[in-house]
């Protein structure tokens, strides 16, 4: 265990026998001759006694020597311990968020029992939602992007710096062969593009980087933008100096949060590459002036970038609350068997606000009047590449409107399998001064709610699932009004 870890534990035993014998620090340093500022230190985390200093305090509180030394904690404290040996807060870079790990430290310190409650609620919530240690790392990702508006001016720099040294035209489309040059000559990658189609358990990857001599594997089945966006990766792990890194894509898994937040960055850089700010910028904001939606400038704009529609719609979540100061907005994946019924939020990001389209662990059934579900459907029964559709969503309930863009493509990697991918942005005055087209009485409007037990629209032909928990709410709600009364009545 880390020396300031087994300083923080003893000063929390310390504190506990002193405070269960009601004994205030004065009294402690009475007792023992230890001065009050030294053993405030103690039980602070910042020092730990020499074993004479130890005696004395084991004789003068009736405590067992080997009890005091121990790490072992007891019920009360033993959540705190077990945190600390599991070394999360080694592994989640506190700075990243503005927090020093000395200071968390000292709040444990003086307040254990309530950080014990804390963590030990935490604990509860994660092992009954099955929350693993990656989804863990994602949210802690994802606050960190909220954080930024999910943009990051160091990164975006940092791209026009390498386009310049690379001679790279950030004004036109950028193609695989433009970057596997630069990986060959100046970073000595090998490139195979079939080994990966070998091996049908690596169906679901998309490349496998072999670092001992920089080996990068390719499936077959990629189309350019993808190996495009692969190659920007790469790139990017080599010219930002990220190190400790993922080596598939898609991932497999999470060793620790470097590798999260550096897999952030590297996508980032990619994206920030492919679809370069001042070129996507320009392009949005002749669809933003027009009086009516143009989708097919939109759709136009979208696949003049050699991106992916997901790369795309990443991409607006960065320039919208940059350059247009649209930052009430959230971003949605969502997967689809063909047939089968069932949608699956694999990916969300919120920013300024916590949107109601929120992913939970409930196995509810989302609403099925979202866009986002709808394109899907409509994919997974027509032979077309890419569907696209808006809506304006109104969840009457919350009192809140929201345009929401979606749209919907085949996983090349999966047989009958979809996704679609959505960006929503909160319609307000804000909102109405940046889009011209955004009061115009032709976009489709839906009334919906989160899911369908949660939802009080009425005579819906779309439900799933019947508002269990709404009505659980509003039986509750009931009979708190007529105990109220009751009270009232008979005081």
């Amino acid at each position: 265990m880390e020396e300031e870890y087994i300083k923080l534990i003893f000063g929390l035993k310390l504190k506990q026998i002193r405070t269960e014998k009601n004994l205030s620090l004065f009294g402690l340093s009475k007792l023992s001759g230890l001065s009050k500022s030294y053993l405030n230190e103690i039980e602070k985390g910042k020092k730990y006694p020499k074993p004479d200093k130890i005696v004395i305090l084991s004789e003068k509180l009736d405590v067992p020597y080997d009890q005091m030394v121990s790490l072992k904690l007891d019920k009360n404290l033993a959540p705190i311990g077990e945190i600390l040996q599991s070394k999360i807060l080694k592994e989640i870079p506190l700075e990243v968020f503005g927090i020093k790990e000395s200071n968390l430290i000292e709040i444990v310190a003086n307040a254990p029992a309530k950080v014990n409650a804390f963590i030990s609620t935490i604990i509860e919530i994660a092992q009954h939602y099955n929350f693993s240690k990656e989804s863990f790392y994602l949210a802690s990702l994802r606050s960190f992007q909220e954080a930024n508006n999910n943009y990051f001016d160091d990164l975006e720099l940092k791209v026009i710096a390498f386009a310049k040294a690379y001679h790279i035209d950030l004004s036109k489309p950028i193609n695989s062969q433009d970057l596997e040059e630069i990986l060959v000559e100046e970073f000595n990658y090998t490139i195979h593009n079939n080994e990966l189609d070998k091996h049908k358990s690596l169906d679901s990857l998309r490349s496998v980087f072999v670092p001992k001599n920089k080996t990068l594997l390719l499936a077959s089945e990629i189309d350019d933008a993808q190996r495009t966006f692969i190659y920007a990766k790469e790139l990017a792990y080599n010219y930002l100096e990220l190190e400790d890194r993922l080596y598939t894509f898609s991932w497999i898994k999470f060793e620790n949060f470097d590798q999260v937040l550096n897999n952030f960055y590297a996508s980032y850089f990619a994206g920030a590459i492919i679809l370069p700010k001042d070129l996507i910028t320009k392009k949005l904001s002749k669809i933003f002036k027009k009086k009516t939606f143009d989708t097919s400038l939109f759709l136009e704009t979208m696949q003049c970038f050699n991106a992916s529609p997901e790369s795309f719609y990443q991409r607006l979540t960065n320039i919208l609350p940059k350059e247009f100061n649209i930052q009430n907005l959230f971003f949605l994946r969502f997967t689809h068997k063909a047939g089968s019924g069932k949608f699956h939020l694999k990916k969300e990001l919120h920013l300024s606000h916590q949107h109601s389209p929120h992913s939970n662990e409930t196995n509810e059934h989302y609403c099925r009047r979202w866009v986002s579900l709808n394109v899907l459907k409509e994919i997974s029964t027509n032979n077309n590449k890419h569907v696209f559709n808006m809506q304006v969503s109104n969840y009457p309930r919350d009192n809140m409107k929201y345009l929401v863009l979606s749209s919907a493509t085949k996983d090349p990697f999966k047989y009958n399998h979809y996704r679609s991918i959505s960006v929503g942005l909160l319609i307000n005055k804000q909102l109405e001064k940046k889009l011209n087209f955004i009061e115009n009485n032709n976009t489709n409007i839906q009334d919906v709610g989160v899911t369908c037990e949660r939802c009080s629209i009425k005579n819906c032909l779309e439900r799933k699932s019947p508002s269990v928990l709404l009505d659980r709410f509003a039986k509750n709600t009931k009979i708190e009004n007529v105990v109220a009364s009751l009270t009232k009545k008979f005081s």
